[in-house]
C-alpha cells in the first residue's frame, strides 16, 4: 500500500536577482528579476521547489503572502495535486481566480508535483506519464529595443549558447525602425535561423494589420501579442489577414479562457505561461485543449519545468527559453544543438543555490 505523503507547509521567500541580459520592450525595461522561491515541504522529508516572477517588485510581497496563506490552508492535507487545486479555486472564488491569486495558486502546484516526483523518484514528465527528451527552444532572453547594430551583435551571442533560434522584440514608434531590425537581423543570422517578433500588446488592431503586412515578407515564425491580450477578436482579424502566423496566449490565466480565444480563432499558435495557467495542472487541461484544437503549442518564460512539460504536450511547438532565476540555481537547463534537455533527475530539475538566495533575499 502507497504511503500518503501529507503536506506541511509551502515556504515562500522573495529575492530580486540580476538578468544577464537587461530586456527593453514596448512596455519598458527590466534589469532585474523579483522572484518567489516557493519550497513544498512534506512530512516525509521531500520537498518540491517551484519560482514564481512577480513582473514588478511592488508585487513581491503581496505574492509572497498569497502563497503563505495558501501554505496554511494546505498544511496536514495530502500532497495531491488535483485536490490543492479544487481546495484553493473553491476558497478563492469570491477574490477571483486570476492576478496575484492565479500566479501563486500555480506556483504552488508546481511546487506539489515537483515534491511528488521527487518522492516517486521521477523525472517530472516521467510521473506525468512521458519521458525526458531534447524539446526545441529558442532563445527568448534578449534582443530587446534596440539599434539595428546592436542587435546584429546580440544575436549572434544569443544564438553562440547553442540555440537556432530566437525573439525580437518589436513595437517601437516608427514601424520601418522595426523591419530594419529584423532584416539587419535575418541578413546577419541567415535564413536557416528561426526568428519571431513580440509586439509585448503595444498595438491597435489596425496598426498590428499594417505592420504585420510589412514583416509578412520577413520569414517570421510568428507574431507575438500584437494587441491586448484578451481582445480575442481582434486577434482574429490580424490572424485572418496576415500570412505570417500570429501567437497569443502567454496571459491566459485558465483553460477556459484559452478555449474563449480558441473559439474566435483568434490565433495560429498559442503558449501559455504555467505560472498563469494553473502550474503543471492547469498546463496538462491547456495541453489537452490543444491537442483537441489541433493547434501547436509552446511555453512561456519558467524553463525549467516548461522543458519536462512539452515531453507530454502532443502538440508541443518551442520551448521559450529564458535565464532569468539562474543567479539563484545551482543546476541550469542545457541546451545542445538547438534543444534544450530537461533534467533526468527527479522533480523538474530546480535546485536552489541557497548561498544565492540568502545574498539575494528580500527583507
Amino acid at each position: 500500500m502507497t504511503e500518503t505523503i501529507r503536506i506541511k507547509r509551502f515556504q515562500a521567500r522573495p529575492v530580486i536577482v540580476p538578468m544577464n541580459l537587461p530586456l527593453q520592450t514596448s512596455t519598458g525595461s527590466v534589469a532585474k528579476a523579483p522572484l518567489v522561491l516557493i519550497d513544498c515541504e512534506t512530512d516525509q522529508g521531500v520537498r518540491g521547489h517551484a519560482y514564481l516572477f512577480s513582473i514588478t517588485p511592488s508585487a513581491l510581497k503581496p505574492l509572497t503572502a498569497m502563497v503563505t496563506e495558501m501554505s496554511d490552508l494546505l498544511a496536514g492535507d495530502e500532497l495531491l495535486p488535483f485536490e490543492i487545486e479544487r481546495k484553493l479555486a473553491q476558497r478563492f472564488t469570491l477574490l477571483g481566480l486570476a492576478g496575484l491569486q492565479r500566479l501563486a495558486q500555480s506556483g504552488i502546484d508546481m511546487a506539489a508535483w515537483d515534491a511528488l516526483a521527487r518522492s516517486k523518484g521521477l523525472p517530472l514528465a516521467r510521473l506525468l506519464g512521458g519521458a525526458p527528451k531534447p524539446v526545441r527552444a529558442y532563445n527568448s532572453k534578449g534582443l530587446g529595443i534596440m539599434s539595428a547594430g546592436a542587435a546584429v551583435e546580440e544575436a549572434h551571442k544569443l544564438l553562440a549558447e547553442g540555440f537556432g533560434a530566437a525573439k525580437i522584440r518589436v513595437g517601437r514608434p516608427d514601424a520601418r525602425e522595426d523591419l530594419a531590425v529584423v532584416r539587419a537581423v535575418r541578413k546577419a543570422v541567415g535564413d536557416q535561423v528561426t526568428l519571431m517578433c513580440d509586439y509585448n500588446q503595444a498595438l491597435t488592431v489596425t496598426e498590428a494589420i499594417r505592420r504585420g503586412e510589412m514583416l509578412d515578407d520577413e520569414g517570421l515564425t510568428w507574431i507575438e501579442e500584437p494587441i491586448r491580450h484578451d481582445d480575442y477578436v481582434g486577434c482574429a482579424r490580424i490572424a485572418d489577414a496576415l500570412h505570417t502566423p500570429v501567437q497569443i496566449g502567454e496571459n491566459f490565466d485558465s483553460a477556459f479562457s484559452m478555449q474563449a480565444a480558441l473559439s474566435t480563432e483568434a490565433c495560429d499558435y498559442v503558449m501559455p505561461d504555467v505560472q498563469r495557467i494553473g502550474g503543471v495542472t492547469g498546463w496538462l487541461r491547456a495541453a489537452a485543449l490543444a491537442h483537441g484544437a489541433g493547434i501547436e503549442m509552446s511555453t512561456h518564460l519558467f524553463s525549467e519545468v516548461s522543458a519536462h512539460l512539452l515531453c507530454v504536450t502532443p502538440t508541443a511547438h518551442w520551448l521559450e527559453y529564458v535565464d532569468w532565476a539562474d543567479a539563484v540555481l545551482s543546476t541550469r537547463l542545457k541546451i545542445k544543438d538547438g534543444f534544450a534537455l530537461p533534467s533526468e533527475e527527479p522533480g523538474n530539475g530546480i535546485e536552489w543555490d541557497e548561498a544565492a538566495v540568502t545574498k539575494y533575499l528580500v527583507g
